[in-house]
């Protein structure tokens, strides 16, 4: 009698589990940045809503020149918003923050080289997608503009001597 009930009690907790997990399939994976860059559910199943007209980012940087990401991902054509927040509380004179989208090719030591002559950013912007303007500790900056077409462009701050460590990869699918 003991073992026939431990018996049903078991097979009533394999029941309860199998009916907990198959009732939380539901549930996403997502990728970890504050952009969406494509989320699948359990079933395999790409979610539309991460190839959005519009996708919205925003990247912190601090005063110990870091950004927050240092991979940002899009799809080609996607309308970006980005927001750059200076999360320091440093002045733009001693601890300015931009972020710079550049073409590829681009010489990363060349350009922070030319846009320390410039205001941060060269008179020549051909080698510029798109920009923020500098900021200090607690400003911020949101720019607007089309994602380029597919490849992988570098981002950086082009406030001297940041770019070595403030800089990222713009991932466009």
């Amino acid at each position: 009698m003991k073992y026939s009930k431990i018996k049903s009690v078991l097979a009533l907790l394999a029941i309860s589990s199998t009916l907990l997990i198959s009732c939380n399939k539901t549930e996403k994976n997502e990728v970890v940045t504050e952009a969406p860059v494509e989320t699948v559910t359990n079933d395999g199943i790409v979610d539309d809503a991460a190839k959005q007209d519009t996708i919205k980012i925003t990247l912190n940087g601090n005063d110990k020149m870091q950004y927050d990401l240092s991979e940002i991902d899009v799809y080609e054509g996607q309308t970006v918003v980005l927001t750059l927040n200076h999360t320091g509380t440093m002045p733009a004179a001693s601890m300015g923050h931009n972020f710079v989208l550049l073409k590829n090719g681009t010489d990363l030591e060349k350009f922070e080289a030319e846009a320390a002559k410039d205001g941060y950013i060269p008179t020549d912007t051909s080698e510029i997608i798109a920009h923020t303007k500098l900021l200090g500790g607690g400003e911020s900056d949101t720019i607007t503009f089309p994602a380029p077409e597919k490849g992988t462009y570098d981002f950086m701050c082009s406030f001297p001597g940041h770019y070595s460590v403030m800089k990222g990869k713009f991932n466009v699918k």
